[in-house]
């Protein structure tokens, strides 16, 4: 149990990306709902502008800001802090949600490729948090998620950047926690699995694998099992933020590879695929957040 005192939403400044739909989307709502200032950051306009102006309309005395910005381009993200650092001088909450996939085992990806995945999902995590970190440390009971994914606590074959992002993600956190726990800032690392999210729509395939129909087959078989709602993954992420958890895992699914990962942790891949041969037979198409 954290020693923290719950976190107050009320009044404070959220910064969330991968803000345009998922967990993202549903957790701009439920931040708007606790009484949070947003700052939204996606690369989708469109879906982004949406976000806002559903917010605005639920709640029209809160301030919300979007950047339509592209994580993987360092330039644009030291830009989008830039304006944020000008237009927010007091922030309490940083929530780095956004993340991508890219199938294909590792003989399978080129190193751009690979790096891609890394820039996102990781070296831009770590960038906000360093540029923002000055700024949440001078709010006391400041907060910082970072979502990392159920292949940050096993890695399956045909993941292997994403589940290297999501391992140096999770490290990241659980170093900084501990860095940061006297400071008085929590850290919370989520790690879903099975979320109804766009995701897999948006897993972008290895250029050197030939057979895209067979990928697109498996992706679709895969997203049947996408299941748990988006917005009851947001609600628990908000309240273990309230309740200063250090680690989030949602969904049976998630608890449960977790589990098997701990009791297994040389051979859990052999296991979980006479276990549950349907979960482990699509995870070269597309990860389970």
């Amino acid at each position: 149990m954290s020693l923290l005192r719950p976190y107050r939403f009320a009044g404070g400044t959220a910064v969330l990306t991968g803000a345009a739909s998922g967990m993202g989307e549903q957790m701009a709502y439920g931040l708007a709902a606790r009484g949070s200032n947003l700052v939204l950051l996606d690369r989708d306009a469109e879906r982004l502008n949406n976000v806002v102006h559903i917010v605005r309309d639920r709640h029209p005395d809160l301030r919300v800001h979007a950047l339509v910005v592209d994580l993987a381009h360092q330039d644009a993200l030291d830009t989008a802090v830039e304006q944020i650092l000008v237009d927010h001088p007091r922030i309490t909450l940083l929530v780095n949600n956004a993340g991508v996939a890219m199938d294909g085992w590792f003989e399978d990806l080129s190193a751009e490729e690979f790096d891609w995945v890394v820039r996102i999902n990781f070296h831009a995590p770590v960038a906000l948090t360093r540029r923002l970190l000055p700024i949440l440390r001078s709010s006391p009971g400041s907060h910082i998620v970072n979502v990392s994914s159920l292949f940050g606590l096993i890695a399956p074959p045909g993941q292997v950047a994403y589940a290297s992002s999501k391992y140096a993600l999770r490290g990241f956190s659980e170093a900084l926690r501990h860095e940061l726990a006297p400071q008085a800032i929590g850290v919370t690392t989520v790690h879903p699995g099975g979320i109804r999210t766009r995701i897999s729509e948006s897993a972008r395939i290895a250029a050197s694998l030939a057979d895209k129909q067979s990928g697109n087959a498996g992706s679709a078989s895969f997203d049947k099992m996408l299941t748990y709602p988006a917005d009851r993954a947001a609600a628990g992420i908000l309240d273990a933020i309230a309740k200063r958890k250090g680690r989030v895992v949602i969904t049976q699914l998630a608890i449960f590879a977790d589990i098997v990962g701990r009791i297994f942790p040389s051979t859990y891949w052999t296991v979980l695929s006479r276990l549950r041969p349907s979960a482990t037979g699509a995870s070269r198409v597309t990860p389970t957040r």
